[in-house]
């Protein structure tokens, strides 16, 4: 018969993704006991079918692209990326799917790792059933939901049935589909119809509204659709999937405006789900497979005792790595007494999309602000009008617009689009969070050559 252990800490964490692993390493550097609890690999969806197996597989076609805009370079450019090489980085970026470069850490911290399912059973209570038997953890300050989304799939007639894929699969993958099918424009389905493009792919992306990066910013979606389009992607906007089949022919996708389009392969990327349908919720008043609400302290509404946070995508907030850990640090924060509240998540999270164009942006766009009733003014430059972007070669071009609170003269969003734009969103979100005034602004000096020379035009366009 499997036993039943019993095990008490500061913090018992559920989840062992980034958003977890930082609120458990926060709380023990600020001198409480944690405990982690993961069903699968610690460093979660992001380290394994996320953000870094994605990005390596991008990574090829994006340096290919940038060395043909370089005339000194584009001779030595005779092919297109080399998939089985692309694969073996991939590989080597997640460990071949292990986590044994990531515990580590882990041990080094002092936080203790509980490998199994986790569900809340009650109050400050998470069992967890190990291949041991279960295993009983009390908290005696907090739990933590961090256990993250999954891809949610649309009810489409026959599209369970085809076996499709989700980012796993897509980022897992060892051959390119001669045919590929995307369903969703967004970050997900943008970038991997990108890359398995470059990588060999004939590719239909398939987007149920009028444009692609349906957030941000009109102008961004419209570039990435046009730069793919040139590259021979079939970009199909405005359309909805009706019924999926798969045949030895491949997998024919009925769209509503009555045409159909036929992949060997059919990515699913149209949004994704929080994990809340089986980690014990009715066991503490709350409605499994809902989202869950959080305060501005990371404090999950509708229990009493301020004992249950969540952090992380499952918490509603932003869906984004780097925001889970945001989250994860404020938690320790709270559970220390100091007075920290997640304010990132309400006005400025920083994004990026490596498609090619990048788009990269922070805050709100145009379209958010204005409804929140502010009196904005936007400004907007050619982000390869900078002698930093013609240096990188030919026919760069792009937007960079910022989105300025006229009453207090401020940035409150920023977008920038074009080749490797990921590295000047950081100056705006420091800008945004720290409300530095526009007239404070035109003193930081950018370098030269650098692309970031664009926030000088962007200044004198303001008329500063």
């Amino acid at each position: 018969m499997r036993g039943v252990t019993v095990s008490e800490f500061d913090v018992v964490v559920i989840g062992a993704g980034p958003p977890g692993e930082n609120a458990a390493g926060r709380a023990v550097e600020m001198g409480f006991s944690a405990a982690i609890v993961e069903s699968r690999l610690v460093g979660g969806e992001c380290s394994f079918y996320g953000c870094v197996p994605s990005k390596a597989l991008v990574r090829p076609g994006d340096a290919l692209a940038a060395a043909r805009r370089v005339p000194g370079a584009a001779p030595a450019i005779t092919g297109g990326a080399d998939a089985a090489a692309s694969f073996a980085w991939r590989d080597y970026m997640t460990s071949s799917w292990s986590d044994h470069t990531q515990t580590p850490w882990l041990e080094s911290v002092g936080i203790e790792l509980v490998r199994g399912h986790g569900r809340l059973a009650g109050e400050r209570t998470v069992e967890v059933e190990t291949e041991q038997g279960t295993t009983t953890l009390t908290a005696r300050r907090a739990v933590v939901l961090a256990n993250g989304t999954t891809p949610f799939m649309p009810p489409i007639d026959g599209l369970a049935e085809s076996r499709p894929w989700t980012n796993r699969q897509a980022t897992a993958a060892h051959a390119v589909p001669e045919r590929f099918l995307v369903l969703g424009g967004g970050p997900i389905g943008a970038e991997l119809a990108q890359a398995f493009s470059r990588l060999g792919s004939r590719v239909t992306l398939v987007e149920g509204n009028d444009r692609l990066l349906a957030r941000d910013e009109p102008f961004a979606g419209e570039q990435v659709a046009e730069s793919f389009r040139d590259e021979g992607i079939e970009v199909r906007l405005g359309v909805r999937a009706t019924a999926v089949r798969r045949d030895d022919d491949g997998v024919h996708v009925t769209l509503d405006d009555g045409e159909t389009v036929v992949g060997d392969e059919i990515l699913v990327a149209v949004g994704r789900r929080p994990n809340t349908a089986d980690v014990g919720l009715e066991t503490i008043g709350l409605e499994p497979g809902r989202p869950i609400s959080v305060d501005e302290r990371l404090r999950v509404r509708g229990v009493d005792g301020e004992w249950l946070y969540a952090v992380g995508d499952v918490s509603g907030g932003a869906q984004l790595t780097h925001m889970g850990k945001y989250q994860g640090r404020v938690f320790g924060d709270v559970l220390a007494g100091r007075d920290t509240v997640d304010e990132a998540n309400a006005r400025a999270v920083p994004r990026v999309t490596f498609t090619d164009p990048q788009i990269a942006a922070v805050g709100l766009t145009e379209a958010d602000a204005r409804e929140r009733g502010i009196d904005v003014r936007v400004v907007s430059y050619d982000t390869g009008g900078v002698a930093g972007a013609y240096l990188r070669g030919d026919g760069i071009h792009g937007t960079s617009q910022l989105v300025v609170d006229q009453e207090r003269g401020v940035v409150v969003g920023a977008t920038f689009t074009g080749p490797d734009v990921q590295e000047i969103v950081h100056a705006a979100t420091i800008a945004i969070v720290g409300e530095v005034p526009l007239e404070r602004l035109w003193h930081a000096v950018p370098v030269f050559p650098t692309v970031s020379e664009v926030w000088l035009r962007l200044l004198e366009a303001y008329g500063l």
